[in-house]
């Protein structure tokens, strides 16, 4: 796993106030390891940028990365890569991976056991994009603070 981060005591390119990325190789890292990255990214932006971070932020981040690289690992071939970016109104999650496959929601069955990942994130989040790349895709999504915690950011 190889990790960078951006914005440690200042504005991050593209204004975003935290940034931090990682690459989980085809045999190596876990769902594990992503989802603790994620936590102390949003921690160290709730403590560097005295953000409103709620401890539900943090959940609901740690379930969107965890549901959205669970996906990468298990549908698309090779490496998967994830950036975490924070501005002072939302939460960004990016996961791309070598699949150029779309991903689509099956219809609610509350007897199917699994594959309900993206049902949980599209109920999460603000907004889920989804943007085929030159190989693979990439898939965005927006956890908003204010959504997090009840109230405006």
């Amino acid at each position: 796993m190889q990790f960078h981060a951006d914005g440690a005591g200042g504005t991050a390119p593209d204004e975003y106030l935290v940034r931090a990325g990682y690459a989980l190789g085809a045999d190596d890292g876990s769902i594990a390891d992503a989802r603790n990255h994620a936590a102390a990214l949003l921690d160290r932006a709730r403590d560097d940028h005295q953000l409103p971070m709620p401890g539900r932020t943090t959940d609901l981040g740690q379930l969107v990365v965890s549901e959205l690289v669970t996906n990468a690992r298990t549908y698309a071939p090779g490496p998967v890569l994830t950036e975490l970016r924070v501005t002072v109104e939302a939460v960004e999650v990016v996961v791309w991976d070598s699949s150029p496959t779309l991903p689509a929601a099956k219809a609610a069955d509350p007897s199917r056991i699994g594959q309900h990942g993206l049902e949980l994130v599209k109920a999460v989040t603000e907004d889920l994009s989804t943007d085929r790349e030159p190989v693979g895709k990439r898939i965005t999504a927006r956890i908003t603070l204010s959504d997090a915690s009840g109230t405006a950011a």
